[in-house]
């Protein structure tokens, strides 16, 4: 839980595989989101995520019928408190555009990082290694914590 106390009071955009690793229960990745997503609910953090997250975690869910699954994942991405699902705006795209070009990032993480670099995140919770060396942002690995 060290992890989480240079957090305290910043913005951390948040990528997919985090949240489904907390909705779904993922034994090896439980305890250090369930203490994320804690801080979060407590007002410790302000975190940022696209609704480009939606698409994505709603594929599996709906693939399977599971209804409940899916309104989970709807409930924490759209009614959280300290939790922003934002749009993709044309500033988003842009800088997704750049990160492409200069990152060699895929479209999704692309808008996944500009979104949190828009909103003001300094961190960013991921367990994409692809994602590590982002300039000015901090890349927190799930793996490496």
């Amino acid at each position: 839980m060290e992890w989480l106390i240079p957090l305290q009071g910043q913005i951390v955009g948040l990528d997919t595989a985090p949240l489904i690793y907390f909705i779904e229960q993922n034994e090896r990745y439980l305890q250090p989101v369930r203490d994320f997503f804690q801080l979060m609910s407590q007002g410790e953090i302000q975190v940022i995520t696209s609704t480009l997250t939606l698409t994505e975690v709603l594929v599996h869910p709906m693939r399977l019928g599971d209804v409940e699954l899916a309104q989970q994942y709807r409930d924490i991405i759209l009614d959280q408190e300290n939790l922003a699902t934002v749009s993709v705006s044309i500033e988003i795209a842009e800088i997704a555009a750049q990160l492409r070009a200069t990152q060699n990032l895929r479209t999704p993480d692309a808008i996944q990082i500009a979104t949190a670099m828009q909103g003001g995140a300094t961190f960013f919770l991921t367990n994409d290694i692809r994602l590590a060396n982002i300039p000015n942002l901090q890349v927190l690995i799930l793996d490496d914590l």
